[in-house]
Order: C-alpha cells, then structure tokens, then sequence
C-alpha cells in the first residue's frame, strides 16, 4: 500500500510538475544540438542534390563526397542519437520521479564525450582527410583523429545507455513486483540495442585505429564490414523502436483513444530487441567470403523483424479505427475523417506509419537475394532510406517535438504554430514522394549511388537519368524548405512560446486489456537470449573470416 501510495504521488507530481528544471536542461540541450544538426545536414543535402542533378557544381575546397561524408554524420548519427537520448532521458524523469543525481551526471558526461567525439570526426572531414562516407569502410583510411573521434561518441552513448539503466534499476528497486512504465520499458530496449549494438563497431574501430596510423600494414577487410553492420543493422531499427514508442503511446493519447494492449506493446520490443542484430549480413548479400547459408540465415532474421511490424500496425489502426468510431465515425473508410488531421502532432506521424509500408516492402527487396542484385549500389538504396529514416523515422521524432519541446520548456503549442507545422509536414512529405521516389526510379534504371554527376561521356543510359534526378532535386529544395521550417518552430516552442503546461500525452491501456505477464520484466533472459541469437549468427561465420582471411589490404585514400 506504502509502495502504491508513492507511486500515486509521484504520478501527481509529474502532471503537476511536468519535469525538473534540471532534467529539462539536459533534454533540451540534446534536441538543440540534433535540430542544429538538422539544419547543416539539410544544407549540404540540397547540396548533394541540386550537384547530383548536374545544376550546382561543388567547390575543389569542399567536393562531393566531403559534403556526403559530413551528411551522413549530422543526419544519420547526431540528428538521430541527440534526438534518441533527448527524448528517451525526458521520458524517464517523468515517468520514474526524477532522474537520480547519478543518472543526471553520466548524461551530461555522455553529452560532453559525444560533443567532443563528432568535433573531433568532423575536423578532418572538413580538411578532407576523412572523407570515407558514413559507412567508413576500408580499404579507405581517413586521418586516425577522426576514428578517434568514433571511439568518444560510441562511450558517450553506452554512459547515456548505462544512466538509462541505473534509472530503471533504482525505481524497479523501490518498486518490487511492478511493471516499468511503457515508455520507460521502451527507453530501456532502445538503449540495450544501442549498447550491445555498438560493441561491434566499436571492435571495428580499435581494428582500425593502428592500421590508420600506420602501425600494422594491412586489415582484413571483410571482417570490418561484418562488424560495421553488425552495428549499422541495427542502429537503423533502433530509431525506428524510438519512433514505435511514441506511435503506440503517444498517438492514440492525442486522438482521444486508448492503448491497444500493454502485453503485446512489450512483446513487440522483446521482438525488435531479441532478433534485432543478427541480421547484418542482408547487407552484404553480394560480398565473396560469406557462405550463402549465413547470409540465409541473417537474411530470414532481417525479415523476422516484420511480424513485430505487422503486429504494430494492426493495432495501430485498430486504435485509429475503435476511436474515431467511438466519435461517430461510419462506413468502410469514412471514420479517417474523424481522425485529428489537423493537429500535427498526430499529423506527423500518421505519415510516417503510412511512409512504412513502402518503406518496409522495399526493406523486403534490399533482403532477397536476386532483387538485391539488381539494386545493391544505385539510387534505389539510397531512395529506401530517405523514406524510411528520411519519412518514417524523423516524421515521427518532428511529430514529437511539436509536444516534447514545450512541455520541457514550460510552453504551450500555438495554433499558429500548429498550422505552420501541417504546412511544414505536408512540404516535407511532397518533398521526400519527389526525391525518394525519383531515387527508386533512377536506381532501376542503373543510376549508381555514392557518385557525383557524371554522364560518363555523354553516354545515352547516363543522360536518361537526368529528368529523374532533376526530380530529385526540386525533392530536396523542397526538404530544406521543410527543415527551415521545423527548426524555426523548434527554437520558437523552446524560447518564445507563450507560457504555460503542457500534457506530456501517454496513453492509458483498454478497460479490459490482457494483464502483462511478469515475465517481461525478466532484461535479464531477454538479453541472455539476444545474446545466443547474435552468437549464432556471427561467431562461426567471424572465425571464418579470420583463420582463412585473405592477404589484407594496406590503406588507400582514394580523394
């Protein structure tokens, strides 16, 4: 009774609260530095774009791949991880009383060391030193400063996942027998993909360091690309487990609903969780030194990932459809008019769902062996991950914002705001249906990715490629639009919003829901389990690799 009655005042004190002054600092001063993120990335993206349709030519100073080098870092690890962290480190202050001295510090700490890590990756970009693309593959050596700088931003996000965990292990304590808060539940199974995620590349990266300072002579390859999408697999669905977390407890909340099911919401991140890493190899499909059975095997745990997907959406539209009928929705399709189209926060989202289906049919092509053939290196890919991460993913952390941003600084959502962020969503979404869908197109037709414009001698095939990237451009413009947009409405919810509460919207589960069962709680045989799964998937093909490798290759700098 004590222990229900604490809870009871904690959950008072939350929505009397909100959030303490403190622990807002820490997650707002993560989402600035993922919105500035934003911003640059987004320059140097329009860019690429208006370069790669041949309309803008880029500088010798600051070339091509440079400008791609530095995308990929703001956009696929800053934007992403600050975003991750900011949010995730908010849900757990609200929904687990406070964070802990402790916790507040290793957060600060893990801000500091990934601040620090992306300058020191970053300088060297800009030197053109570094200028080995997002996936840093060898053979291509950059400068060691910017590997160095990998190794600072991979311990500033396992401090952050370990403040996570000490958080969560401080209230399970005090709160014997009880389940940990939904959301919390979700930060605690991002932040176990993040840790065990990242130990791969972090292995890669020690490889690396004395091979990039000229202490041994050459490095295995193949072994290098198995660890780095180990980790890059996985940090892919690691967002998309962020952005599930605010569709299945936020989303219905806005809409006036409730939560499909509390059971099968944990299953659900057991799943992404468990079968999560050990499918790496569905990246490496074409790649010589791998059996094709381990590549079956990584490949058929790549789809496994889909029945937590379908599971995702049938609840979700079984909210959307139970709520708006609860308004007076009818017909087959007519209760979507019901829905809050008009409010961005379920706006943004809802797009974002909907940006999944293709995104995730076109997953299923790039994790079959014949399709994969066809459309490995070419625009296609990057087309499939401007409509997942691109749409899915920061659709949803956009949406989020709208709501998180002033709730931790004390504000409230304009409606002038909310109307700027409806146009600024639907600018992003014609914008990505221009660009991704141009490079879905224009990859089919052969246009290879990670390659500035060229017609390659004025070659037919090559000039049949330019309406389509054209396309893409005009796709980007309309993206850098979009990101003005979103970042000005951001700095505004921040500092200059009019004053006052706002919710922070969790979802209540259904009346006569299933109970959950205890056993979901069990981190500990559920990592037990992710680790067996991974150990099957890797340990044999790895040894492979090392006791049959191939001569190795020395360093190349190839720019």
């Amino acid at each position: 009774m004590e222990t229900a009655r604490n809870i009871s005042f904690t959950e008072k004190a939350n929505k009397v609260l909100g959030i303490s002054p403190k622990d807002a600092i820490i997650s707002k001063s993560y989402l600035l530095v993922a919105f500035a993120a934003l911003l640059i990335g987004g320059v140097l993206g329009l860019l690429q774009g208006l370069n790669r349709a041949g309309l803008f030519n880029l500088p010798t100073w600051f070339n091509y791949y440079q400008v791609l080098t530095a995308h990929g870092l703001l956009l696929v690890l800053v934007l992403t991880a600050f975003f991750t962290i900011g949010y995730f480190y908010a849900v757990l202050s609200h929904n687990l009383g406070g964070l802990l001295p402790k916790v507040r510090k290793m957060a600060w700490i893990g801000f500091g060391m990934k601040i620090f890590g992306f300058v020191l990756a970053v300088i060297p970009i800009l030197l053109n030193q570094a200028t080995v693309m997002y996936t840093f593959y060898p053979p291509m050596a950059a400068s060691p400063i910017f590997y160095i700088g990998l190794v600072f931003i991979v311990l500033g996000v396992w401090m952050c996942a370990f403040g996570c965990f000490t958080q969560v292990a401080n209230w399970r304590k005090n709160n014997k027998g009880q389940h940990v808060p939904i959301l919390s539940y979700f930060a605690t199974g991002v932040f176990v993909l993040l840790f065990f995620g990242s130990i791969p590349v972090a292995i890669e990266v020690f490889m690396i360091i004395p091979w990039a300072l000229g202490w041994v002579e050459t490095i295995n390859v193949l072994v290098a690309r198995t660890l780095f999408w180990a980790f890059g697999h996985t940090l892919v669905n690691i967002w998309y487990l962020t952005a599930v977390s605010a569709w299945y407890v936020v989303v219905p909340k806005l809409i006036g609903g409730r939560r499909f099911s509390d059971m099968l919401t944990r299953v659900v991140i057991i799943m992404l969780v468990v079968l999560n890493i050990p499918g790496g190899f569905h990246h490496q499909i074409i790649d010589p030194g791998i059996a094709e059975s381990v590549k079956f095997l990584h490949v058929f745990m790549s789809l496994a990932i889909g029945f937590p997907s379908l599971m995702t959406a049938y609840a979700m539209f079984s909210v959307f459809e139970k709520t708006a009928r609860k308004k007076g929705g009818k017909g087959v399709f007519s209760w979507f008019n019901k829905l809050p189209w008009g409010d961005v926060r379920f706006l943004a989202p809802m797009i974002a769902m909907i940006a999944f289906i293709p995104g995730g049919a076109g997953g299923i092509v790039q994790s079959t062996n014949q399709l994969n053939q066809v459309v490995h290196n070419t625009m296609w890919v990057v087309g499939h991950f401007h409509l997942t991460v691109g749409t899915t993913v920061v659709l949803t952390f956009f949406g989020i914002s709208y709501w998180l941003v002033p709730f931790l600084s004390k504000r409230v959502l304009t409606p002038a705001i909310n109307k700027l962020g409806v146009i600024q969503t639907i600018i992003w979404t014609t914008g990505m249906i221009f660009m991704a869908g141009a490079m879905h197109w224009v990859g089919l037709l052969g246009s290879p990715r990670r390659t500035s414009y060229t017609t390659y001698f004025d070659n037919a095939t090559a000039l049949s490629w330019d309406p389509y990237l054209f396309f893409l451009a005009i796709g980007g413009t309309l993206l850098m639009v979009g990101i003005i947009l979103q970042v000005y409405a951001v700095v505004y919810l921040m500092f200059f919003a009019p004053k006052g509460e706002t919710e922070f919207p969790i979802a209540e589960v259904e009346n006569h829901a299933t109970k959950t069962p205890y056993w979901t709680e069990k981190w500990g045989r559920i990592i037990v389990i992710m680790l067996l799964l991974i150990a099957m998937a890797y340990v044999i093909p790895l040894v492979e690799m090392i006791i049959n490798a191939p001569p190795g290759s020395p360093p190349f700098q190839t720019w």
